[in-house]
């Protein structure tokens, strides 16, 4: 059993950033691929981006270079940084864990899920 929770969702004006968190259980932590999903009202469950063992990271083509996904495994947490925010960056972020296996950017791949946070950005 793992326990994914998220924080640090809020209101933000576009070009502004916020940093999210994702505090995990687990003993083997540091062996897991940590992915950050998003979902927007009226769509689908896309990939945000996700990061392995080794620090290998992996993002969706619109965030790259705006969103760092980072993990302190001495902490169980892992973050996504996000900068330069447009409001299509709107949506509730989720993180998941993916207990064995590379890097996927499928929803199926992962294993455990967190609850969700809020991010909204205006113009």
């Amino acid at each position: 059993q793992v326990q994914l929770v998220e924080s640090g969702g809020g209101l933000v004006q576009a070009g502004g950033s916020l940093r999210l968190s994702c505090a995990a259980s687990g003993r083997t932590f540091s062996t897991y691929v940590m992915g950050w999903f998003r979902q927007a009202p009226g769509k689908e469950r896309e990939f945000v981006a996700a990061i392995n063992w080794g620090g290998g990271d992996t993002y969706q083509d619109s965030v790259k270079g705006r969103f760092t996904i980072s993990r302190d495994n001495a902490k169980n947490t892992v973050y996504l940084q996000m900068n330069s925010l447009k409001p299509e960056d709107t949506a509730v972020y989720s993180c998941a864990a993916r207990t064995i296996g590379a890097i996927r950017t499928t929803s199926t791949a992962y294993d455990y899920w967190g609850q969700g946070t809020q991010v909204t950005v205006s113009s």
